[in-house]
């Protein structure tokens, strides 16, 4: 094991952990504003895959390119199943809740099963296999493109939070939710759009994995469990927390990868996130409730 195989090994890490993070981000939205738990979003995850699949194979349109299409789609899916579905059970009780998303992922995992089937699929670039040599290291441009995509959508979305009046309204009602509804503002429709961006974060991430992954509908479970990782490790409802997550966790995947064995970087994944669990449960940018 040499230095250069480390620091390639690191780097891929947190190129990858960006992407990972960017998925993860679409949680701690919803979660953060509308305080649901979206038990389906590893399955939302693959869908994203298998639709930048669909649209390469079909139309040979670039993943990259690709993210915005499948993203918008993703919105408007979000934003009527917050509207027609979701709003119905989020003043239930939170078992009622969970019942309807797993309900919704088995048959999302079973849907795509039955179209696509078990095989895995992948999206086959011109420069797929093209690297840089930054010294004695190796980088994947795929990687490195994936990654400044995911920080360019997850910019965009801390941008719309902060300098844009819907964002700052969204922000009002994650906040004080009574006093939002007093001051006017209309807290469906708020959450409807909330569910939106969450889904196309997601969706964006997915055309964004099918390009350093192959997809298969039984990814799906992972990604949610591993989506659900992140946020806590870096703290529910903190956006900046997913993306520090995403990281660790990347980071943490491709070390374990390494110096253990390939199929037991999942094991030291759940093995942090007991860690954090136990000394920072919080997560790492989460507020201690008082």
């Amino acid at each position: 094991m040499t230095l250069s195989l480390v620091l390639e090994v690191l780097i891929q890490g947190m190129l990858t952990g960006l992407v990972y993070g960017l998925m993860a981000l679409g949680l701690s939205v919803i979660f953060g504003v509308v305080r649901v738990v979206n038990f389906a979003h590893g399955e939302f995850a693959v869908v994203g895959m298998y639709a930048a699949f669909l649209l390469f194979a079909a139309l040979k349109i670039d993943p990259f390119v690709a993210m915005g299409l499948v993203a918008a789609a993703f919105f408007v899916v979000g934003y009527f199943l917050q509207r027609v579905v979701v709003t119905h059970f989020i003043r239930r009780p939170d078992h009622e809740q969970f019942i309807l998303l797993v309900g919704l992922a088995i048959v999302m995992v079973n849907g795509m099963l039955m179209i696509f089937g078990p095989d895995a699929r992948h999206v086959e670039l011109s420069y797929s296999y093209d690297s840089w040599m930054l010294g004695p290291v190796l980088i994947d441009k795929v990687r490195v493109f994936a990654a400044l995509a995911a920080l360019g959508v997850a910019g965009a979305l801390f941008a719309f939070f902060r300098y844009t009046q819907t964002g700052l309204a969204i922000r009002a009602c994650a906040d004080n939710l009574t006093g939002a509804g007093v001051v006017g503002l209309d807290v469906d429709r708020l959450y409807a759009l909330t569910f939106g961006v969450g889904l196309a974060c997601v969706g964006a991430a997915g055309a964004l994995l099918i390009c350093v992954s192959d997809v298969t509908p039984m990814l799906a479970p992972s990604f949610t469990l591993l989506a659900f990782t992140i946020v806590i490790i870096g703290g529910l409802g903190s956006m900046g927390g997913a993306l520090l997550g995403g990281l660790v966790i990347g980071v943490a995947e491709a070390l374990a990868s390494l110096v253990i064995a390939p199929s037991m970087k999942s094991m030291v994944s759940f093995a942090l996130l007991v860690v954090i669990l136990a000394f920072r449960p919080q997560g790492l940018m989460g507020k201690r409730a008082a």
